[in-house]
């Protein structure tokens, strides 16, 4: 089980490296972590939360994305299960039922975004003035892949369709400092690290101000795109499928976005867990995985 702490009548989880893998105090979503948080949430949601942070106990990042050394081990069929493993942690987010927030101090990458994005709101930490920025973004597709956790559908829908599209099919992910604006719900004060992150997101949980039912009764189970964006979202995937589209990894990305205008979330996110499966196999991938996991 992972730390929990009740503050302000809000329950706070902490996020912590593998104690059998410590990589240095990094959070990695590895196939430990997923079930940590799996049976953590289980125990939360019994007790009727009023409010959900997701935090991270790492003073290093907030989450630095998947565990691409244990993903790369698994064959095809161990990388759906744990894909799926991991879809079904983070969907217990949203079905706790009651207004939720990530407290993000420190580099938000891949999975370690995904997981974030099923939470209502994104609070930031900036680093203070002078610090050195931490990333934020999907950067899959720098490794010739793509999501895996419905990163194709969640990003579009908290920042300009577009721009989310782009970026997720390039893998180009922003400094913390130099990300949309609208990306982040709230801010806690520069410098404030983890603990000013999850105070801001008490605050922004307590200014919602409304019963869980009423809270969920208006907001989706997770903020996606939907068949209800067909007609704003179409002409951009037609656009971007010209540019960006034109590699395997863009392709896959922009093929994910169609998915979801047409045939909602469960549809999208497996067609993203068909992709990535396949992608890792192309020489492109193999090369740009070869070469990360060398480091």
């Amino acid at each position: 089980m992972l730390p929990v702490e009740v503050r302000d009548g809000v329950h706070v989880l902490f996020l912590q490296p593998n104690p059998a893998k410590p990589r240095g105090g990094v959070v990695v979503l590895d196939a430990w972590l997923i079930g940590e948080i799996q049976a953590t949430l289980s125990t939360i949601a019994k007790e009727q939360p009023k409010g959900f942070i997701l935090a991270s106990a790492s003073t290093r990042v907030f989450i630095a994305g998947a565990d691409l050394a244990e993903i790369d081990a698994l064959d095809d069929a161990g990388l759906h299960a744990y894909l799926e493993a991991g879809a079904e942690a983070f969907a217990m987010i949203p079905a706790l039922g009651c207004p939720s927030a990530a407290a993000i101090h420190g580099a938000a990458l891949g999975g370690g975004l995904e997981i974030a994005m099923h939470c209502d709101a994104l609070v930031a930490a900036l680093p203070a003035e002078g610090g050195k920025p931490w990333q934020i973004g999907l950067p899959e597709a720098g490794l010739c892949i793509c999501p895996g956790w419905g990163g194709t559908q969640m990003l579009p829908a908290r920042i300009l369709p577009e721009l989310a599209m782009e970026r997720t099919a390039t893998g180009a992910t922003w400094a913390c400092e130099s990300a949309p604006t609208c990306l982040f719900d709230a801010k806690a004060a520069a410098g404030s690290g983890s603990e000013g992150a999850i105070a801001t997101a008490i605050e922004w949980i307590k200014a919602q101000d409304v019963t869980m039912h009423a809270f969920h009764a208006t907001h989706a189970a997770r903020r996606a795109i939907a068949p209800r964006n067909a007609a704003t979202i179409t002409p951009i995937c037609d656009a971007l499928a010209l540019t960006v589209g034109a590699t395997k990894h863009g392709a896959a990305c922009i093929d994910a976005v169609r998915t979801g205008i047409a045939h909602g979330w469960n549809a999208a996110i497996e067609c993203e867990r068909e992709h990535l499966v396949k992608l890792r196999h192309t020489s492109e991938a193999r090369a740009k995985l070869d070469a990360f996991l060398k480091r």
